[in-house]
């Protein structure tokens, strides 16, 4: 407010001396050149100058303005390739979030066409071209984004393979991960995807493989590692032990896969089932017997206590008297019962299998143990409770105890 005073005063003050002057003198201007002859009181020349002055700005003034209207609306100039440019990546990048596929591509293709740095608008545009199963232009957009941005090659595969997931072309995309592993082996979201990929396809050997570098990284929660570790491994055991070969060169596989696993999983109840079982299919009982005697011994489980009454060891007179030691802490457990019938049934002991079935049955009703009482009353001549007991297999199971391993 001050300045502003003090301005006003001094435009008074010049304003003033300027009619002073004129009023005491109006001065004399006279120019003259060859022909040319020019003269005029001082005050005339000087607003004179202050008008051609004035003009000379106005015309600036009205240049500025029309070149500024001319790049506005000119398609050519840099102004207007910026203005569109902001509205077609507003407009597709709000159409992609709502799903709008149709018009988001279109408005993104635009956008990455006026744009010195296009990867995100060719990316989002691919998106939307997959998702309408356009697939080819979604190739066509992913191969334009690092033509023009070469060194965004993580970036756009990363981007290729999830969209081929989600195409359903899990080949491709293997094909893409594995490239992109080999480049950067340590990049978490290329193992993350390669991860889920494994998972989709069942390759639960590649993941084995894995999920080590996964836990060093920590990519994933501690509990969704475990679980991973966990299924991936039981379900590898699994597989090698089915596998359609020699079945001495597939005992060797297996028991090098038992080996290869992180130790820490070698004493989880679920992997050591797993493992016996693939023993116990290909013909090595005695291993079998040993690994669950010792496992079961370290810390009881039911389902290893089933699959211990159905291997064959060397001494079944041993087996049995082992497994009828922890009957002093597990008397009431029926699948213990049901592994004791089993044992004593290969012992030729058959009063003694019916009691331990009997038992069991009173604990818990479970199909297999009707069916194992019931053919041994079929073996001793009994075939009214037989038929009775297969008949009572047949209601619905206690689903809290594990099932049998076939």
């Amino acid at each position: 407010m001050k300045r502003l005073a003090f301005y006003l005063i001094l435009l008074v003050a010049i304003a003033a001396g300027l009619v002073w002057a004129l009023m005491r003198s109006p001065g004399y201007v006279l120019l003259t050149y060859d022909h040319f002859r020019y003269e005029s009181t001082l005050w005339i020349f000087v607003g004179l100058l202050f008008a051609l002055w004035l003009i000379m700005v106005l015309v600036r003034r009205s240049l500025g303005l029309m070149l500024f209207s001319s790049s506005f609306f000119n398609p050519w100039s840099r102004r207007f390739r910026e203005r569109r440019l902001v509205k077609a990546s507003l407009h597709g990048q709000r159409e992609l979030a709502e799903g709008r596929w149709d018009r988001a591509l279109g408005h993104l293709r635009v956008a990455a066409d006026y744009d010195q740095r296009p990867l995100v608008h060719y990316l989002g545009a691919a998106r939307a071209a997959n998702e309408m199963r356009q697939y080819e232009q979604c190739d066509e957009l992913l191969v334009k984004a690092l033509k023009r941005e070469p060194a965004a090659t993580l970036a756009v595969g990363l981007s290729k393979a999830q969209l081929l997931m989600e195409r359903g072309d899990h080949s491709e995309a293997r094909k893409t991960l594995d490239d992109l592993h080999l480049q950067f082996p340590r990049q978490s979201q290329v193992m993350l995807l390669l991860q889920q990929l494994h998972v989709q396809l069942k390759e639960w050997g590649p993941l084995c493989h894995l999920l080590p570098d996964l836990r060093k990284q920590r990519i994933l929660p501690s509990a969704r590692q475990d679980e991973l570790e966990r299924l991936a491994w039981t379900a590898e055991l699994e597989r090698t032990a089915h596998e359609p070969a020699d079945r001495e060169e597939v005992l060797r596989k297996l028991q090098q896969r038992w080996q290869d696993m992180p130790s820490s999983l070698r004493g989880e109840t679920l992997l050591i089932a797993s493992y016996a079982n693939g023993l116990y299919v290909l013909g090595a009982e005695e291993k079998a017997r040993e690994l669950l005697y010792e496992s079961i011994r370290r810390h009881y489980e039911p389902v290893l206590v089933d699959l211990f009454g159905r291997v064959k060891g060397i001494d079944p007179a041993q087996q049995q008297a082992q497994a009828e030691g922890w009957l002093k802490t597990h008397a009431d457990d029926p699948v213990l019962l049901l592994a004791l019938g089993r044992l004593s049934l290969r012992n030729g002991q058959l009063d003694k299998a019916r009691d331990y079935f009997e038992q069991s049955l009173r604990i818990t009703h479970r199909p297999e143990t009707c069916i194992e009482l019931a053919c041994l009353f079929a073996r001793q001549g009994d075939i009214e409770r037989s038929n009775k007991l297969f008949q009572e297999s047949l209601e619905p199971a206690d689903r809290s105890l594990p099932a049998p391993v076939r």
